[in-house]
């Protein structure tokens, strides 16, 4: 085929995206951009599961490990830096391939998203910090009462999205569905982009998910997270504290837990993550994504 404008490569946690992306980045003179919304956070290289250096393989790699943990970060937030990004690869004759497993990223990327208005620090500021004391079953009553249909399409016990809402409504003094209409600009086309999901099998990925976690122990992501905490104990008001794994290990460091235990909550939590990865892409991702079990099966000239 001919050398595609874009490709973009979606899938759950673990399904082995950023292997693909390498070697098709290798295979079209390629940059890989990170779509995912952990990976974007500095201190959590291991946790968030971000290529090493060495595993970079000497092809660049953009938007990785480059926002302080504590700083807020969105879809909009992503697509404002990608925008230019693409611009400049096109003045380099270089072929993004955009890597990640954050599905409102890629929808951002197609235009599928709205520009969401800036939320006022103070604002963000009070209801992060209510999430640090409060459970996430409270502030979804909260929002319950401020956007019923809002909390109707928002799990219970999903803080990122509830508390993102919350600051969206107050901000705005609108609903939700007033200011979301799928209406933003795609900044890739339709033609010579390749659309790529993984998705192996349900088996399969459950072996992975447990193997890499205990990879990541043995590289040291509990000296990870000791340093994640000891360096800016503000970030735990951010998402970049939301790392699976990071929570369970700081909970044996504190001799509340075994590490035989935390190891098996940040599987199981994985899996769960995995799980709902997996179903969001089947339900947002239409007959122009071509699904893979294998990315080892895929052959850009096939």
């Amino acid at each position: 085929m001919e050398r595609p404008k874009a490709i973009l490569i979606a899938g759950p946690t673990a399904s082995g995206k950023s292997a693909l992306a390498l070697r098709l980045a290798q295979a079209v003179g390629g940059v890989v951009v990170n779509a995912d919304s952990m990976q974007v956070y500095a201190g959590l290289r291991l946790l968030s599961a971000r290529p090493s250096e060495r595993e970079m393989e000497g092809v660049e790699h953009r938007l990785y490990g480059h926002v302080d943990p504590a700083a807020p970060y969105s879809a909009g937030h992503w697509l404002r830096e990608v925008e230019p990004l693409l611009a400049e690869f096109k003045r380099r004759d270089r072929v993004p391939v955009v890597c990640g497993g954050t599905g409102l990223y890629f929808k951002a990327l197609l235009g599928g998203l709205d520009d969401m208005p800036e939320v006022p620090g103070e604002i963000r500021a009070r209801w992060r910090g209510r999430a640090l004391v409060e459970t996430p079953e409270i502030l979804h009553r909260e929002l319950d009462r401020r956007d019923p249909e809002a909390a109707r399409r928002i799990r219970p016990s999903d803080p990122t999205r509830i508390v993102r809402a919350l600051e969206l409504v107050e901000a705005t003094g609108r609903p939700l569905a007033d200011i979301r209409r799928n209406a933003g600009r795609s900044l890739v086309g339709a033609e010579g982009v390749v659309k790529l999901v993984l998705a192996p099998e349900r088996s399969v990925l459950r072996m992975r998910i447990a193997a890499r976690f205990d990879a990541m122990l043995a590289d040291g992501a509990l000296a990870e997270a000791l340093a994640f905490r000891a360096r800016d104990p503000e970030a735990f008001g951010g998402l970049g504290a939301q790392a699976i794994g990071l929570r369970e290990l700081l909970a044996h460091a504190d001799g509340k837990i075994s590490l035989g235990a935390a190891r098996d909550l940040a599987v199981t939590r994985t899996r769960q993550y995995a799980k709902r990865q997996e179903t969001w892409f089947r339900n947002q991702f239409g007959a122009d994504w071509r699904r893979l079990h294998d990315a080892a099966d895929f052959d850009l000239g096939a």
